[in-house]
């Protein structure tokens, strides 16, 4: 199969409507052709483009910082000579000065498939500042790995934030080049799209299911997203950075797992399972123990659960990785009534809001949590009519 950027790279046709116009590049480390030779530099080999400019978002252009909320400086490529501007550092914005070196933007991001990914919402900035500024926007396209599937709440107005561009769920089952069209057509934006599209990409089919595992290498597209498990598992596991919990930062398996000195997994798991076992099918649990090198409870021995979401522990159809992750949280709440669940701190920049409720757009799932008599159900119903709605509202602007 061809990203996006293969593409553009293999098609003379379309790089020819590049000639004589000045290209930027919005790109990270995952941004690579089939061969692994970075965007960056396989555009800068062409002769008919005349790259200007490159953009990093969160993490940079290099994926160097490890954490949320470190930020990236601007600075010169010392290969190819051009300005990269960070849109993670004093401004997440575009400025517009940095918007009159180029005509064209090209995007070449590899997202996760969650809302919260903060690429999604930089594709919506760097959309609104090319429909004031009157430049192209080209999303050189890349597989979704999560894949279709969607689950989670809709943001809820007022909510938005770096990382809730809008009112979508969780898991939003679209990629890069469907996302534009998206917040295109829902914002009104006068701009100059185009996306290019994959060749062959095939989310229903495994084993990849979103991935194309037999036929492209994985490379981080953020320091701690290390692999398709990860990716799977992402649209749930990552409301444990809105929690006390760590989530395996400073482990060699972040963000596929969840722990702290002191809970007992096994009793968590069991509280899990009687709960909502039907809420755990297409994945396996499994008590370990970590001892994060970094980060949340450093250097002290957790006990954890780790989520397997690989061969044949896997249902891509049934997994639920949000709902798998809010009835752990239930499930603690249960064992431990005063266990201090919640973190509180700006995430990411959103202050005077809880972290999970930032990340959730909306305290409609730690409420759930906290309610002693919320039922697995209760949350099912305020849940399922937004999954709905949205199969319903992105049925436009699917491409493959």
């Amino acid at each position: 199969m061809n990203f996006g950027l293969d593409r553009l790279l293999s098609d003379s046709t379309l790089r020819a409507e590049l000639k004589g116009r000045r290209v930027a590049l919005l790109a990270h480390p995952a941004s690579v052709t089939k061969d692994l030779t970075h965007a960056v530099d396989a555009l800068a080999a062409c002769p008919e483009i005349t790259l200007a400019a490159a953009f990093g978002p969160q993490h940079g252009m290099k994926g160097d910082l490890q954490d949320n909320m470190m930020e990236s400086p601007d600075y010169t490529d010392p290969v190819h000579g051009i300005p990269v501007f960070s849109l993670y550092g004093e401004v997440r914005r575009p400025r517009g000065q940095w918007m009159g070196t180029f005509d064209v933007l090209l995007v070449d991001l590899q997202d996760l498939g969650c809302r919260i990914y903060t690429f999604v919402t930089t594709l919506l900035y760097v959309l609104e500042a090319a429909a004031e500024h009157g430049k192209t926007v080209w999303v050189l396209d890349r597989p979704n790995p999560a894949g279709r599937p969607v689950e989670g709440l809709t943001l809820r107005p007022g909510w938005e934030s770096f990382v809730g561009a809008g009112p979508m769920p969780m898991r939003h089952g679209l990629t890069m080049g469907e996302l534009g069209l998206w917040f295109i057509d829902r914002l009104k934006l006068d701009v100059d799209y185009r996306v290019i599209p994959m060749e062959g990409w095939r989310p229903g089919e495994g084993p990849g299911f979103g991935w194309p595992l037999l036929d492209r290498a994985w490379i981080n597209p953020s320091p701690n997203a290390p692999n398709l498990s990860m990716a799977r598992a992402y649209a749930g596991t990552v409301m444990l950075e809105g929690t006390t919990l760590s989530e395996g930062r400073g482990t060699t398996r972040p963000l596929e797992l969840f722990g702290a000195p002191d809970i007992d997994a096994r009793a968590v798991i069991a509280e899990m399972q009687a709960l909502a076992p039907e809420w755990l099918t297409g994945c396996v649990l499994r008590d370990c123990w970590f001892e994060p090198t970094f980060h949340k409870h450093v250097g002290r021995l957790c006990s954890g659960v780790q989520i397997h979401v690989e061969g044949p522990h896997y249902d891509h159809a049934a997994f639920r990785p949000w709902r798998v992750q809010a009835l752990a949280f239930k499930a603690i709440r249960r064992l431990y009534p005063d266990y201090d669940l919640w973190r509180d701190f700006p995430y990411e920049y959103a202050f005077g809001k809880l972290a999970i409720d930032v990340i959730n757009g909306s305290p409609l799932l730690r409420e759930w949590v906290d309610d002693p008599a919320a039922t697995p159900a209760d949350l099912d119903a305020v849940t399922q009519p937004d999954e709905q709605a949205w199969e319903e509202a992105r049925r436009p602007f699917l491409i493959y």
